[in-house]
């Protein structure tokens, strides 16, 4: 949970790359379709989709409803029209996953493209999908489209669409919280809620056919749709595809009570996410992008995670500011600095460690952690309990209060970033200066954009780019009463690792890597209101290879 949360297609046709960047076949009939046409009961219902690339391989989506388990044709071809075949295979669609299938297409060349489709037993096809490998031996640039809080009910996938125009990426990323668990006037409340941005099922999502009902709604948007249509993603989970602040035995919006067991629902929270997104069913995975990179798909939620802590628990019956103070440092020093708590786990950390031995080893210049949540120190700057208006709701100006507070304690804004597992996070930073790894940190979650130095008791061991939301509000929707220019600059100025940040606009990150360089752009949105609206501010943040810091310009 960041601040802004509250308690408790028709078929398009086969592409080619000059089609696709004059723009004239990019799903625009799709997005005006009924959406009995995007979603039919029958057949090919949600486009096709790719994941988990590698040099040789990867893996192909559908979703087919048959009147019983049903063998698809899959193939791919380096050519649209599939005149000479470069892989391909059967799959079956079943009920007992959906009838969203996903098969390993083997065989192929590094770094090459790929057209791919599956062809039912009545001979109807799917929409012609595009992926691509990932390249072997020398590489001179690769580049990612990079995406994080995807809340429908906020507004139009602009983000998705702008990306899927643009056409010169290699992949697309998705940090997590790729749709969101809570039901119609939660989040967005109702007054916030965008017309025309319906949520199915009308309730909080915790049974299985709810999530495979909330990740049908989701995909039948036609620039989710088309985003996964044009390129192989790389996904893992936040915390919102399972319930809000998640962690291995629990999570803040899970009340078993009246919910049943956690163990349940997020065993069934996983499955449905493995049936409808490209993922394969590793927590984790390295991709290893020619003699450039290698991308590490960290897993920060469900397998090890403890429990965050609550500065609501640590403040709980303090009557006095003093009495507060005393109890925030006591935390501090004890609690807080806890060595056994855990955010990846033992397994996972080795895991890790050992992978950013090899790959520095061999010479790659970059060491891409694809992760959650944010690594960077970030303590709430004073300025933002200064003027609070009379009518903040009292969830916010309790949390703006404790997070000054804990500020001046010399503790975190959030408990569920790796700020709030410090020990976690020494051991990971620990293994990268061992490594002599050059660590580029990709996060989500907290819907802002962020870029960060990072660093281990002075030593340097790399960047943050943090992206900001697909539409999910940030700071600017609870601390309005600032200007936003000022809360930037008095929260850069309040933290030392911080180097830039944006505070109030939405939108996604174009990376892209090269052998001297690893450089972010950050794209901004107009509107997330209007349908199509379009990038109309940017931010380049830069770091050369070696350097282990940021030239933000």
């Amino acid at each position: 949970m960041i601040a802004t949360e509250p308690p408790a297609a028709a078929r398009t046709p086969a592409l080619d790359r000059r089609t696709l960047l004059k723009g004239g076949l990019l799903g625009l009939g799709a997005a005006g379709a009924p959406l009995a046409a995007q979603d039919p009961a029958a057949g090919f219902t949600h486009g096709v989709a790719s994941g988990e690339p590698g040099s040789g391989r990867v893996l192909v989506w559908t979703r087919y409803v048959g009147n019983g388990d049903t063998s698809l044709e899959f193939e791919l071809s380096e050519s649209p029209d599939f005149a000479r075949a470069a892989s391909g295979g059967q799959v079956t669609a079943s009920a007992d996953n959906d009838w969203c299938c996903k098969a390993w297409a083997e065989g192929l060349q590094p770094g090459h493209w790929y057209y791919f489709r599956f062809t039912a037993p009545d001979g109807s096809q799917s929409d012609v999908g595009r992926t691509k490998t990932l390249p072997d031996g020398p590489t001179e640039k690769f580049r990612m489209a990079v995406f994080s809080c995807s809340n429908l009910g906020f507004g139009w996938f602009n983000a998705y669409a702008h990306a899927a125009v643009d056409g010169n990426f290699d992949c697309a990323l998705h940090l997590g919280d790729y749709f969101y668990e809570y039901g119609p006037g939660t989040y967005p409340s109702s007054d916030e809620a965008q017309p025309g941005r319906t949520l199915f099922p009308a309730s909080e999502v915790v049974s299985l056919a709810d999530y495979r009902l909330r990740y049908a709604t989701y995909r039948r948007d036609p620039d989710l749709r088309r985003l996964h249509q044009l390129y192989p993603m790389i996904a893992g989970w936040d915390d919102h595809e399972s319930a809000n602040d998640s962690w291995k035995d629990g999570a803040q919006n899970h009340q078993p009570e009246t919910e049943g067991e956690w163990s349940v629902r997020k065993a069934t929270a996983v499955k449905a996410y493995r049936e409808w997104m490209p993922v394969s069913d590793e927590p984790w995975a390295a991709y290893e992008v020619g003699n450039l990179a290698t991308l590490f798909r960290l897993e920060t939620r469900l397998t090890a995670r403890a429990e965050q802590f609550s500065y609501g628990s640590i403040l709980a019956g303090k009557t006095s500011p003093d009495d507060a103070m005393a109890a925030l440092i006591a935390f501090r020093e004890g609690a807080y600095r806890d060595p056994g708590r855990e955010m990846l786990g033992m397994q996972q950390q080795a895991w890790l460690a050992d992978g950013l031995k090899r790959s520095a080893g061999a010479g790659k210049p970059w060491q891409v952690l694809v992760q959650q949540v944010l690594m960077g120190n970030l303590a709430t700057a004073p300025v933002l309990a200064e003027g609070l208006p009379a009518d903040l709701p009292d969830y916010v100006r309790q949390r703006i209060l404790a997070g000054t507070m804990a500020g001046r304690a010399e503790l975190p804004l959030n408990m569920d970033a790796w700020d709030g597992y410090p020990a976690a996070r020494d051991r990971l930073f620990e293994s990268a200066l061992e490594a002599d790894a050059n660590i580029v940190s990709l996060a989500g979650d907290t819907h802002n954009a962020w870029a960060f130095d990072l660093d281990r008791a002075g030593a340097k061991v790399g960047v943050e780019f943090g992206v900001q939301g697909v539409t999910s509000p940030g700071l600017e929707s609870y601390a309005s009463y600032l200007p936003t220019s000022d809360l930037e600059r008095a929260t850069i100025a309040h933290n030392r690792q911080l180097k830039w940040m944006d505070g109030s606009r939405r939108g996604y990150m174009a990376v892209e890597l090269t052998p001297g360089s690893a450089s972010c752009e950050f794209r901004f949105l107009s509107s997330v209101r209007e349908k199509g609206a379009g990038v109309t501010a940017t931010k380049r943040v830069t770091t050369l290879a070696g350097s282990r810091m940021l030239d933000v310009g």
